[in-house]
């Protein structure tokens, strides 16, 4: 049977941290976007304003800042690992994340077979954001679906792995759910839990062996 593996980025693959704060990091604002980090996760501050407050931020950022961040986040090991068996098992394997699409499909290098991310102006940044580009919580069962189509899948060939409630609607459309690193927004609907280091172990909780 073929499956759609379906990664969350900020919480999940990053353990402990967000683009948004990595790239933060790199201009020193990390304390601005931990405000704005608090308020989201609050439920204060949609996606799109979220997105908007962050890039006035980040006027200066340029693409060995978005590389650099990339290269310091703290990821969990065996990403590449993962990726390579589930395509070796002829399976799929995706990303999608509210993150910015700059930083988000930096992960096609690492196997992914497709990333997805907000639409945000390229870096350095010359254009406005435009705010209908910013992803929520529900476009990501959207995309799901649509990489189902293009996968030749349907929804009960998903597994999603997330962290928060940004991940709680497509967990809840999916039939196996991995809370990595979770808090009680998905910990409390997933089908399985995993609290660690290594994405190798929450793929055994999928089902799989590497």
């Amino acid at each position: 049977m073929t499956r759609l593996h379906l990664f969350d980025l900020d919480g999940t693959l990053i353990r402990g941290s967000a683009a948004a704060i990595e790239i933060s990091r790199q201009l020193g604002v990390e304390r601005e976007i931990g405000e704005l980090e608090r308020e989201f996760a609050a439920g204060g501050l949609a996606p799109a304003r979220f997105a908007e407050r962050a890039c006035a931020l980040w006027g200066e950022l340029t693409q060995a800042q978005v590389a650099a961040a990339f290269e310091g986040a703290p990821w969990l090991t065996g990403i590449r690992e993962v990726w390579a068996d589930i395509r070796a098992r002829g399976e799929r394997c995706a990303v999608i994340s509210l993150s910015p699409g700059f930083f988000v499909e930096r992960l096609l290098d690492w196997g992914a077979d497709a990333a997805h991310g907000s639409a945000w102006p390229s870096v350095p940044f010359r254009e406005r954001l435009d705010p209908a580009g910013i992803l929520n919580p529900a476009a990501k069962v959207r995309i799901a679906d649509e990489l189902c189509g293009k996968f030749g899948l349907t929804r009960a060939d998903c597994v999603a792995y997330g962290d928060s409630m940004s991940d709680a609607e497509l967990f809840a459309v999916v039939p196996f759910s991995v809370a990595v690193n979770a808090d009680h927004h998905v910990s409390e609907i997933a089908s399985g839990w995993y609290r660690g280091n290594d994405l190798r172990e929450a793929y055994e909780i999928a089902g799989n062996c590497t």
